[in-house]
This record gives structure tokens, sequence and C-alpha cells, in this order.
């Protein structure tokens, strides 16, 4: 019986890549979107001509708490059980700290942290023994930096948050780690001026961003590696902020 997996913001960026790598090795796939329904239904014909897997599209906003129960309703009509969630949906507020509003940064809380929190919380009970839950944690949440406090504390909360929930998760057999990903060259970071990442790229010891390919490799991996448990696998080329 083929493994199923749970992505959240699969059908982009880091989540696309996710998306196809494991749908390459077999996995069905459970992947939520935002709002383009275009780029999520092209996304998945694209893994569908790579990949003989079932692949369910759910639309799903994070900053919204009845999105919590809208995923789990949705999953047990279809009496669907998971091997695997990928937390991987986040927002940002690139607002300067003297500009923040409450709202914005409550925002960015409640998608970045207090989402994934009660959903996994929801689901537990689909959850299959000898599950992997992966959050997306982020190098920023690790170096200092000037673009985003919200992201980068929130980012912070979730690298905490993997080593926390380890304990809550031994009794579910079910294991728990996060990935911290530098510059990816998804969609948003080639949006960015060429001096703006040419200054980035000084700063990376490889001398380059990542390929969403690459680091879908390590998704794979602290998916299907049964005793990685409890760990932030950082995946940022060498990057030194200095």
């Amino acid at each position: 019986m083929k493994k199923q997996v749970l992505i959240t913001g699969g059908t982009k960026g880091i989540g696309k890549a996710v998306a196809l790598s494991l749908g390459k090795e077999g996995y069905n796939l459970i992947l939520t979107y935002a709002s383009d329904e275009d780029t999520a239904k092209n996304t998945c014909e694209e893994i569908r001509q790579l990949a003989q897997v079932d692949i369910l599209l759910l639309k799903a906003d994070i900053t919204k708490q009845a999105s919590v129960e809208d995923i789990y309703s949705y999953l047990t009509k279809k009496h669907l059980s998971l091997d695997a969630i990928v937390f991987n949906a986040g927002l940002t507020c690139r607002d300067s700290f003297e500009n923040t509003q409450m709202e914005d940064w409550e925002r960015v809380f409640f998608g970045n942290v207090h989402f994934p929190v009660f959903l996994l919380q929801r689901t537990l009970s689909l959850i299959n023994k000898g599950g992997s839950i992966v959050f997306t944690g982020s190098a920023m949440g690790i170096y200092p930096h000037s673009v985003s406090l919200a992201y980068g504390v929130t980012k912070s909360a979730i690298h905490s948050l993997v080593k926390n929930l380890v304990k809550f998760l031994a009794p579910y057999e079910i294991r728990v780690n996060g990935i911290a990903p530098g510059f990816v060259d998804t969609e948003w970071q080639k949006n960015k001026p060429l001096e703006i990442r040419r200054n980035i790229e000084k700063k990376v010891a490889l001398g380059r961003f990542c390929e969403p390919e690459e680091l879908a490799e390590v998704y794979k991996m602290v998916i299907e590696n049964s005793y990685l448990n409890g760990e932030i696998i950082v995946v940022d080329g060498g990057y030194s902020y200095k």
C-alpha cells in the first residue's frame, strides 16, 4: 500500500519540489494551496506526468482557524490516514520594526506557528505509527537579519517547537524534525533584484542559491530515515551573515 503525505503549501516553491520528489518515490499526495488554483492544478498535472500516484488538492488559508477543521474534515470524509505531514506553508511581513502593526504580527504568528500546531493536534489520530512530521524552519530563524522580524521570530519558534514536540509525540511513535533552508531559488527569490541576489551569493560559501530539488532531497531523507528525530537540519550552503 502506498504511503500518503500531506504537504501544506505544496503546489509551488519548496512545497512543490517536495511534492515532486515524494511523488516520484510513490507517495500519494494531499496538497494544500492558498489561492492560485490554476498553479495548483498545473503542479498536479506535472507530477502525474512523472509518477503514477494519487493527488488530492485542498484550498486552505493558514491565517484562518477554520482551515484546521476544514482539513481534518476533508481527511476523515475520505477515510485518509497519513504517513507524513510536511508543514511548509508560511507567510511573512516586511514592514519595518517601527511600522509593524499588531494585527500583521499576529497574522504571521498564526500562520507560521499556531496553524501548524493545532492542525497537528487535530490530525494526530490520523497519523500512522512510525509516521514523520517535518516543519519548514529557516536560516532566518538562526541568523540575525533585518528583513522581517516577525518571520525570523516565528521560525525560531518553529525550531523550538520541533525540539519540544519530540516528548509529546513519542507515545504515538511519531518522529518530528525541522528543516531550516537558507536562500532557495524559488519564484520568490527569482524576483529579487540582481544586485541583492549577488550580495546574498557572496555570503554563501558555495556562491549560489539552493535549487529547490536539492532541498527536496533533504525532506525525503528526513521523512524516510527512521532514527532521525528532534533535529533541525540546516541547508544553507555555508551561509554567514557577516
